[in-house]
């Protein structure tokens, strides 16, 4: 009977020590997926998945997920660092349509995860209709570094509290670095970006090349921010365009550099608490305000146009004259 325990044990241990080999080499460094695949498949180039929640669980850590050819891919949560391409130029966009949930979720928290990065490139990402509205086109709980290049996030309108944002960073790691670039956001609820954190946690936000529009405020950051907006155009938000703002005892910083800020509610925006804004070379018009300040220092390099608003506004530190 021993013999045949013993037996049965090492038969276990081997079928245990098989499967997780058997899993190991099923996650491959790139995936693929496509309008006409299957999650059924091994989301092979010619056996590719439907989704990309689908391709996720067979994408090795650091690997990435291609899109084959246009379609829904639907929502996604990221826990590992991963790419993920939608396409691009001659191939159209990796399409993700999010009905009451948010379009993607980056939340990794795995110590074992050195690198803790998010690459999404060529995505469409949609609010879908207002009956069942989308909660938040990108949603970043934890992450080291997370880069939204090239992408489309289009109507976020959720009104529950810490919604209807097209990107909000909600971070509870120390040091969150988001890159946005040659990314259009526009038609959200709340915020076009918001950028939050805790504790003694801090963000840094990079915006360039980017249109952010009829949102609510366009890029808004609070609780010890650091951002920088860069040739960007912000319009038409009906808040404001960019408000910086502190309210529970972390310093915002921002530099806005090189963009064109109009026909928003305020242009410029600096909020409640310790907040630094400092200004190069804006086209600030057309807003109801075009800088406002309720509390803060607000920094100008001398070379910002502010014209044509319903009042101008002025910074409220003395003029920092170019070098």
């Amino acid at each position: 009977m021993n013999k045949i325990r013993f037996s049965l044990n090492v038969l276990a241990f081997a079928a245990f020590t098989i499967a997780l080999s058997a899993v190991a080499q099923a996650q491959a460094t790139r995936t693929w997926v496509s309008g006409v695949g299957d999650d059924a498949n091994p989301c092979s180039r010619t056996a590719p998945c439907k989704t990309y929640a689908g391709a996720i669980s067979k994408t090795a850590r650091d690997g990435e997920i291609s899109t084959l050819d246009p379609g829904g891919f639907g929502a996604v949560t990221i826990t590992k660092s991963i790419t993920i391409n939608g396409g691009g130029t001659g191939q159209g966009y990796g399409s993700i349509l999010a009905s009451s949930t948010n379009g993607v979720i980056v939340n990794i928290t795995d110590a074992a995860d050195t690198q803790k990065t998010v690459r999404l490139n060529w995505l469409d990402i949609n609010g879908a209709p207002s009956t069942s509205p989308g909660l938040n086109g990108i949603r970043i709980l934890a992450a080291d570094f997370v880069h939204i290049e090239n992408t489309h996030i289009d109507a976020f309108r959720a009104s529950t509290a810490g919604n209807g944002n097209g990107i909000s960073i909600d971070t509870t790691t120390a040091a969150t670095r988001v890159f946005v670039r040659n990314t259009t956001i526009r038609g959200c609820l709340s915020n076009g970006i918001r950028a939050n954190t805790t504790g003694a946690n801090l963000i840094t936000l990079i915006v360039t090349n980017s249109k952010i529009s009829n949102s609510g405020t366009g890029i808004k950051v609070l609780n010890g921010g650091r951002v920088m907006v860069s040739g960007s155009e912000i319009s038409r938000n009906a808040t404001a365009g960019i408000d910086i703002e502190e309210i529970a005892g972390g310093s915002s910083i921002a530099h806005i550099n090189g963009n064109n800020i109009s026909f928003n509610g305020n242009g410029i925006e600096s909020g409640a608490g310790a907040v630094e804004v400092r200004l190069s070379d804006n086209f600030i018009a057309g807003n109801a305000v075009g800088i406002q300040i309720i509390a803060g220092q607000v920094f100008s390099s001398g070379n910002n146009r502010v014209m044509g608003n319903g009042t101008d506004g002025a910074p409220n530190q003395a003029v920092v004259q170019p070098i």
